[in-house]
């Protein structure tokens, strides 16, 4: 690339970005101006729309994008047009300067070069629309009737005025450098903790130091002194080790003047750590500190095109809407804003498509005929905000859920008949679960809500539904102000260490056995009159358990919660709370189940960061073993670990198997085909089998016929995992008794663990 072309890729990167703060201001100008505001508002907007098209015209200009340049010369004509009051302000005259900007912001992305001869005919089209519209070709706005109310429009932010935007000086810096400057900055936390480490470390040295000099000191004052007596007197010493007094006297003088001097220099060392941590404590926090709110953007700047979004929708469904945004002024971390952004997308057009009735259906329902969604944000203590997305629409229908979830085999007709209010509605997030009668090319596909609860959990976030029929629907999605550092409260279960984020432990506690209770055949403890469910969080996470106490031990209980939902987990100790910095795990584990991250302790050490709603989902699937069960009874002998018995004969699959059960607990004894299998079988009780097909002299189908045949082993589980996924295989692996049949294509060891508890 020669210098002239990298100097224009530069100048068109620009352009783009000051294009887009253009084209925003005209499309929020358009959207207020039908809303009808005062006239003194309204010739203010309409200057300052006529500047920022003026303005994008030029800047088009300057790179040489002519489409752009003419699409703006016929909006700016149009405009300058109602500045000298030729034309008023009408529906078809708003439609057509929507088309405008949207063909506008395509451009954008398209150089006129690769402008295909159909797009350059859209761009002469509406060019042409606005050249005849500024002459007259637009009907005229429909007369109101005599003693017709006007309807007074909610206040709007003034987004468009200069006075909306303070004057200071400003810089353009992109995004990606300041990305970068941040992970920067928030990698210097770990130098903090590290510093404050070691300052730790310089405060326990003298601790010890002290502890040395005291007995030092009564050692020298009861023992050598009398025995120095002894000495003078006797002219003999009679410890062990030392020639004659003179010797002693100078090696005590000696000491005493090394303690000193070693006392001053940990005295001084710790002074400095000290004062090291204290001030690279206040350095960090406050870049840190500021880095973020360089990286902060008021909500209202992700939005921004929203107020678009919905009058496009609702005028394709032949709707009225009228749009509000409050708390848009509150700041957001710039990455958080991203992500949120196509969730946020998503419920607006459920809540439109879905939510808002027609203007006939709401006459029906004597309600206004112009519905109402807002988007509200309000900032919540501990560093949270609070995003909700309210209608009052038709609400969600719980029979239409429940009917789309049998539909698509989530739930039987018995779980839907049991199922609360509360739970039903839950299953909106369900992949594939809508309750819209038709796919169309807002929503209806049923895959939507799944990835939004999906993304807002990544985010570390929760969202929870209100609804109620005819009144509408309230989505409320509770997030971290900020990605960079959180408070964290480090645990430890099955051996190893994580970190909990504070913001979703609701309590750390430990309990006597005895308030353990079973309720509905799970363990529950009692939380502010309430029994909540009890799970050890080493099975949920698939650990190996830490021997029990026995039950005259306190338990060790944390509680978590997600929005409404609280589970209580056993825990082997909690070790103490820090301030934690969340690093991802890379684009090879974009995904790991019920962790989010990983973090580095002052020590150096990684531990994984807990996904808590994750948790939550998982703990609550899995078929609990009961916590009391864990516990080693007084009197009682433990039980014995269970026997599996693997088949296979390729080498490393069979490795495989025996690694993953063995590290669950399992003693497992592994046979290289069938005719091994069922020797060993016939020499030593199993517990169960997991065999492979394809093997020689006796497959698996053989073998399974083959023990189901043997009355000694006919109630003995089979688990077959093979690479043969086609039906007449899993049907004959049916036929001939096999109690579960895993494909190797789509193997996941949590699976197969989960098979074989069931089983055993």
């Amino acid at each position: 690339m020669t210098q002239d072309e990298e100097f224009l890729k530069r100048l068109l990167a620009t352009f783009r970005a000051e294009a887009e703060e253009h084209i925003s201001a005209i499309s929020s100008g358009l959207i207020e101006l039908e809303k009808q505001p005062p006239p003194d508002r309204q010739k203010e907007i309409i200057e300052v729309v006529f500047r920022e098209a003026h303005s994008l015209k030029g800047a088009a200009r300057s790179v040489n994008l002519s489409n752009i340049e003419m699409v703006c010369q016929a909006m700016e004509s149009l405009f300058a047009a109602l500045k000298r009051g030729e034309m008023e302000l009408s529906t078809p005259f708003f439609d057509q300067m929507n088309d405008a900007t949207d063909i506008v912001n395509r451009l954008l992305s398209v150089p006129d070069t690769a402008l295909s001869p159909e797009g350059q005919a859209g761009v002469q089209a509406i060019k042409q629309k606005l050249a005849d519209a500024a002459k007259g070709g637009l009907p005229p706005p429909a007369r109101k009737e005599p003693g017709a109310k006007k309807i007074n429009a909610p206040p709007q932010p003034a987004t468009l005025t200069e006075k909306a935007y303070p004057s200071s000086e400003t810089i353009r810096i992109p995004a990606a450098k300041l990305d970068s400057l941040l992970l920067k900055a928030e990698e210097l936390v770990s130098a903090k903790l590290a510093v404050r480490r070691q300052a730790k470390l310089a405060r326990e040295l003298k601790t010890l130091f002290d502890a040395w000099k005291e007995q030092w000191s009564k050692f020298i004052s009861e023992d050598l002194k009398s025995n120095h007596a002894t000495v003078v007197k006797t002219g003999s010493f009679p410890m062990a080790g030392f020639a004659d007094s003179a010797r002693t006297k100078e090696f005590i003088e000696w000491n005493q003047h090394f303690s000193r001097n070693l006392e001053s220099k940990l005295l001084g060392l710790r002074k400095t750590a000290d004062e090291d941590f204290r001030s690279i404590d206040g350095m960090v926090d406050n870049l840190l500190d500021d880095m973020k709110n360089v990286m902060m953007l008021p909500f209202s700047s992700m939005i921004g095109t929203f107020p678009k979004l919905v009058r496009d929708i609702s005028r394709e469904q032949g709707k009225e809407i009228d749009f509000v945004m409050e708390g848009g002024d509150i700041e957001i971390d710039k990455r958080i804003l991203q992500e949120i952004k196509d969730p946020l997308s998503h419920l607006v057009r459920n809540s439109i498509d879905h939510g808002m009735e027609t203007k006939e259906t709401r006459k029906r329902k004597t309600k206004p005929e112009k519905g109402s969604l807002k988007i509200m944000v309000a900032q919540k203590d501990s560093g949270k905000i609070e995003i909700s997305i309210a209608d009052d629409g038709a609400g969600i229908s719980i029979d239409r859920i429940k009917g789309s979830a049998l539909k698509q085999g989530v739930i039987t007709e018995e779980q839907a008949a049991a199922l609360s209010r509360e739970d039903a509605l839950a299953l909106i997030y369900e992949s594939g679960i809508t309750t819209s009668s038709m796919i169309t090319t807002v929503s209806g596909r049923g895959l939507g809500m799944a990835i939004v609860r999906e993304k807002i959990e990544k985010l570390g976030g929760t969202i929870s539904i209100q609804t109620a029929p005819d009144e509408g629907t309230t989505f409320s999605i509770l997030l971290p102000l900020s990605l960079a550092t959180f408070r964290g409260i480090l645990i430890q279960t099955g051996g190893q260490v994580f970190a909990v984020p504070t913001m979703h432990v609701e309590r750390v506690q430990s309990i006597p056995w005895q308030e353990v209770q079973t309720v509905e055949n799970r363990e529950t403890i009692p939380l502010n009159g309430k029994a909540v469910s009890l799970v050890r969080l080493d099975q949920v996470l698939e650990l190996p358990p830490k021997p029990s106490a026995g039950e005259d031990a306190l338990l060790c209980v944390m509680v978590l919660a997600v929005g409404d939902k609280y589970l209580a987990f056993a825990i082997d100790e909690t070790l103490y709370e820090d301030e934690i910095l969340l690093k991802s795990l890379g684009n090879q584990l974009s995904r790991v189940r019920n962790i989010s991250g990983a973090t580095v302790l002052g020590s150096g050490r990684v531990i994984p960061i807990l996904n808590v709603p994750d948790l939550i989902k998982s703990a609550l699937k899995i078929s609990a073993t009961g916590v009391k069960m864990a516990a080693v009874e007084k009197g009682k002998k433990e039980a014995q670990t269970q026997s599996i018995l693997v088949v296979e004969d390729s080498i490393t699959a069979r490795t495989l198997f025996v690694n993953i059960l063995e590290s669950a607990g399992y003693n497992v004894t592994a046979a290289m085909d069938g005719v091994d299998a069922f020797t060993k079988l016939s020499e030593s009780g199993f517990d169960l089998v997991v065999s492979d097909i394809q093997m020689p002299r006796m497959d698996g189908f053989e073998l399974t016929e083959k023990i189901r045949a043997d009355k000694r082993y006919g109630e003995l589980p089979v688990v077959i995992v093979t690479g043969l996924e086609t039906p007449e295989d899993k049907k004959r692996g049916i036929e001939v008794g096999a109690n579960a049949y895993i494909v190797k294509s789509s193997f996941d060891q949590s699976n197969l663990l989960e098979v074989i508890r069931r089983l055993i």
